[in-house]
């Protein structure tokens, strides 16, 4: 089975996260298909803290990939972000 979910990078106690297709049996850090975004949960001023390939995601879950539960509440904030930065359209 095909998962997305959290692999964990960065240092000690500086947490960085990437978003990652993998098999299930593989370990959490370990081999995996894509990396279709990044989450940084310490970013502050100009550091981007979540970055993710909406197209890509929808991909393989019409493929059968199921996201992880964190994964899932990232993108429904990616999305309400997006929608709030995109700006009002004129009539």
């Amino acid at each position: 089975m095909v998962v997305i979910r959290l692999a964990r990078g960065g240092a000690k106690k500086r947490p960085f996260y990437h978003i990652v297709v993998a098999d299930k049996q593989r370990s959490r850090n370990g081999r995996f298909i894509e990396r279709v975004g990044y989450f940084n949960p310490i970013a502050s001023g100009k550091d981007v803290k979540l970055d993710i390939n909406v197209e890509r995601i929808q991909e393989w879950v019409a493929k059968g990939a199921q996201p992880s539960d964190r994964v899932k509440h990232l993108i429904k904030t990616h999305k309400e972000t997006a929608d709030q930065s995109k700006p009002a359209e004129k009539a």
